[in-house]
């Protein structure tokens, strides 16, 4: 993937695009690319059995560009999962005021599910990839435990304060038996091949608490 020189940031006649904007979006293209690189490789290969200097061969970088877009061979794969987190959260923190703590994430949670169900082929690519690939499962279970540090503000915003000078646990549980459900969708959808429709998954998931 040979690199091009940016383009202006102004247009003839127009105004200056923000540079960190451009910059922004300059670097997701890049990263869309090598990451679409890597999985080809992965596919093709195995996780474990290929390395950075055939990722960024492949992509045409320098192994040392390759790292201005990613640490680690792991983030290629994992980048999405924290995007996806913050897509989550702010999908719960756009839920109307009023709406039951669970029922907003199981809606939050139903809008990531979808994303995932919208490009099925990917979403299982990288599940099974996840399933098979134990220093995957390590870096996944801290970024979806990022995604319940995300949440908790937001459900401790909704369920109101603690009585004075207690500890509140109500808005860990709630984010981290709601992730539970999504994970435990995800893995059902996976062993189906991707054929059950996974926000009625998660659905069920989420029931079964509250039945």
């Amino acid at each position: 993937m040979a690199r091009s020189s940016a383009p202006s940031t102004a247009g003839s006649g127009g105004t200056a695009a923000p540079g960190g904007d451009l910059r922004s979006r300059t670097r997701r293209a890049l990263q869309a690319e090598i990451m679409a690189v890597a999985f080809d490789l992965f596919d093709q290969q195995g996780f474990e059995a290929t390395t950075i200097n055939q990722i960024a061969e492949r992509a045409g970088l320098s192994r040392s560009s390759f790292f201005r877009y990613f640490a680690t061979k792991e983030d290629v794969v994992l980048l999405g999962i924290e995007e996806r987190g913050l897509r989550l959260h702010d999908a719960l923190a756009a839920r109307p005021a009023d709406e039951a703590p669970w029922q907003a994430l199981r809606q939050a949670l139903r809008l990531v599910a979808a994303e995932g169900a919208a490009n099925p082929d990917r979403t299982l690519r990288l599940s099974h990839m996840m399933a098979i690939t134990p220093s995957l499962q390590a870096r996944q279970l801290q970024r979806v435990h990022g995604w319940q540090r995300l949440l908790t503000p937001e459900l401790a915003r909704r369920l109101g304060p603690a009585a004075a000078g207690a500890v509140d646990p109500r808005p860990d549980a709630l984010a981290s038996a709601a992730l539970g459900c999504y994970q435990a969708a995800m893995t059902a959808w996976r062993e189906s091949d991707g054929h059950a429709d996974l926000p009625a998954l998660l659905d069920q998931a989420m029931n079964a608490l509250v039945s």
